[in-house]
């Protein structure tokens, strides 16, 4: 009994685990950056009262989750189909949604890098106040319910800039053009974001932060 006792405990440990890592989502393929896509045919304005980029970051404590507005952008369309695009991140709107009060404004103010001792931990809004994503290419994808395309793109972070493809659905339509992502993962250590991490720091035990980041974006344009 004791052992068929200890096998289910770790058959739900490694279910529980194997959860928690698909709910992060995908891990999305970096490179070096690669040349802009040629943003043929008709261009549509990004509606940033409609689009939102989501987050989240972990650490073995738990998870931390968020938002951070697009600021402007724009997405060409040639033929129904996208040819390219790029968009701005207000890295200033960085907005923490799982906590309250003290502690929301504590974690905001650390991301942002408000203070001079912690400028440098995270993005340091005050000296890069905003991300950039281009399009470099764009291929459509088959019998996947969630996902019409892979999309890369150079991501410009902290004035670094990597090469990114992750699954995204993409519609064009009358209305106007929507895109929207599965969850993906971006390891920020790779923009120079190292703060908490193990790789670069040793004997963080329970205060090491996760290097891979989880992002979501969703983005309407007219």
């Amino acid at each position: 009994m004791k052992i068929l006792i200890n096998s289910f405990l770790m058959v739900a440990f490694l279910s529980v685990m194997v959860s928690c890592k698909n709910d992060s989502g995908a891990k999305a393929t970096t490179t070096a950056a690669a040349a802009a896509a040629d943003a043929t045919g008709k261009t549509y304005t990004v509606d940033t009262a409609a689009s939102m980029i989501m987050w989240e970051g972990s650490k073995i404590a738990g998870t931390h989750a968020g938002t951070m507005n697009v600021k402007d952008g724009s997405i060409s369309v040639e033929k129904g189909a996208v040819t390219g695009g790029k968009f701005t991140i207000d890295m200033n709107s960085i907005n923490v949604t799982d906590l309250e009060g003290e502690k929301k404004a504590y974690l905001e103010s650390h991301l942002k890098g408000s203070s001079d001792d912690n400028a440098d931990d995270f993005f340091n809004v005050a000296k890069y106040p905003t991300a950039t994503f281009e399009i470099t290419k764009l291929t459509a994808l088959d019998n996947d319910a969630d996902a019409s395309h892979l999309v890369y793109g150079n991501l410009t972070l902290k004035e670094q800039t990597k090469q990114i493809g992750f699954r995204s659905k993409i519609e064009v339509t009358a209305a106007g053009i929507s895109v929207s992502t599965p969850k993906f993962t971006i390891d920020r250590t790779q923009w120079g974001i190292k703060y908490g991490s193990d790789k670069f720091f040793d004997n963080l035990k329970d205060k090491a932060i996760n290097d891979n980041m989880s992002i979501q974006i969703k983005l309407m344009a007219k």
